[in-house]
């Protein structure tokens, strides 16, 4: 049985001497793992089906359990992601989190969107606000996402603040006097508030901020998820 899938490829691995195993994440059929044959010889024709970010359609056949690519046909490549280092590990930060926010047979339509947009995002100009607005916006897809508003624990504001915590449990800040988490920075909160679209104190939008919410996002991913965000790492190393 054949199947057709707008899908983004967001995972590859190589399998025996010349094969990959893809993993898929589309708005039809959530993620999928997919055998492409031969596409690591230099003239394969559907080299580019396996390529980092590649947008298709997608034509698999079913046997079983497992599926195998047989023909694709590309509708974007985000090229310039591939040829920017920065973009690059950004770029593969939206797709490791992705893989690791989707399932397998579930619907993830609003996932998909995000990514695709976000990467076409990042294509266009800027890397890093695009990268921490899609790593929240799936975290609040996904029913995990954290808030940066008043203080979780006796609702003061906290606009102003110099000394917070965030609380890896809820999601949500405090005061430093009133949580137990692990102490966050002002300029984490507000570049946070800013990106959520509330109220925040532009001398606090910095690109140190920007550097510390997304350490703040891949702790927390990593203590959701029980995940190990390597691209992210090392893009943030690369900030």
């Amino acid at each position: 049985m054949e199947i057709k899938l707008n899908a983004l490829m967001i995972r590859a691995v190589d399998y025996g001497e010349n094969d990959k195993i893809l993993t898929l994440l589309s708005a039809e059929a959530g993620k999928i793992s997919a055998g492409i044959k031969g596409v690591k010889k230099p003239n394969a024709k559907l080299k580019f089906a396996a390529q980092p970010f590649c947008f298709a359609e997608y034509i698999l056949v079913r046997r079983g359990d497992k599926y195998t690519v047989i023909n694709c046909s590309e509708c974007e490549s985000f090229y310039d992601l591939r040829t920017d280092i920065n973009k690059f590990y950004a770029a593969s930060a939206v797709c490791e989190a992705a893989n690791a926010l989707s399932f397998e047979g579930s619907e993830c339509a609003e996932l998909f969107s995000e990514a695709v947009n976000t990467l076409a995002a990042m294509c266009a100009g800027e890397e890093s606000t695009a990268l921490i607005n899609f790593l929240a916006r799936a975290l609040r897809l996904s029913g995990y996402g954290l808030t940066a508003d008043k203080c979780s624990e006796c609702g003061k504001s906290l606009i102003g603040v110099d000394k917070l915590r965030f609380d890896m449990e809820t999601g949500s800040f405090t005061c430093a006097e009133c949580g137990s988490g692990a102490g966050a920075s002002r300029v984490t909160y507000n570049v946070l508030r800013k990106l959520d679209g509330k109220s925040f104190e532009e001398d606090f939008i910095t690109a140190d901020g920007e550097k510390r919410a997304l350490r703040l996002l891949r702790e927390y991913y990593a203590y959701k998820l029980n995940y190990s965000f390597n691209s992210l790492s090392e893009y943030i190393r690369l900030f």
